[in-house]
């Protein structure tokens, strides 16, 4: 039997866990988790973001950084999601610590082992899209394997919207356009 769902129960999955990092006007870092965004071009990212404040800083400072929320973040990853950087300063209150980015006017959360660089392209406060240019990816020798992110080293989450929860990735199970090639003889 085959169930009907309103658009608003509707779901797409999965949703990667995204930490947005961005300075204030006076060079204050502050980290948002996002859930809502995607690879939207060869070195480019999309995201779709209401008004908050990383928002505003993104049109002051036309920069932002992109960190991966993995299994070992999961507590502060969660508690950027739960604040306003608006309110608090949530990075001293979890006690990360952060360094300028080597290439973008942007903080860089040392916590997290995979940090994207983006200088903003565009953003429509109407519809919610934010992109950037990948400028530069950072990446802690810990997750690479043969100089490649190795996912199964960075353990990322996801976020469960049907349950409310985050779930861990999951190991491979095919190979991208190779295993179709049986279908196409």
């Amino acid at each position: 039997m085959i169930h009907e769902y309103a658009s608003n129960d509707a779901i797409v999955t999965p949703e990667g866990v995204f930490i947005i990092g961005t300075y204030d006007g006076n060079g204050v870092p502050n980290a948002m988790n996002a859930a809502w965004g995607q690879q939207s071009d060869y070195g480019q990212i999309t995201l779709f973001l209401g008004h908050h404040k990383t928002t505003e800083n993104i049109e002051k400072t036309h920069a932002f950084t992109v960190a991966f929320a993995t299994v070992d973040t999961l507590v502060v990853s969660d508690y950027f999601g739960m604040e306003t950087g608006s309110r608090v300063n949530k990075i001293e209150k979890a006690g990360v610590c952060v360094h300028r980015a080597p290439h973008v006017n942007a903080p860089v959360l040392e916590c997290y082992p995979v940090t994207l660089e983006c200088s903003l392209v565009s953003w429509d406060e109407e519809s919610g899209f934010l992109t950037g240019k990948i400028e530069c990816m950072l990446a802690d020798e810990s997750v690479l394997t043969d100089g490649k992110v190795d996912l199964d080293k960075l353990k990322p989450i996801l976020f469960d919207s049907t349950s409310g929860s985050y779930r861990s990735f999951g190991p491979i199970v095919g190979k991208a356009f190779h295993d179709g090639l049986a279908l196409k003889k």
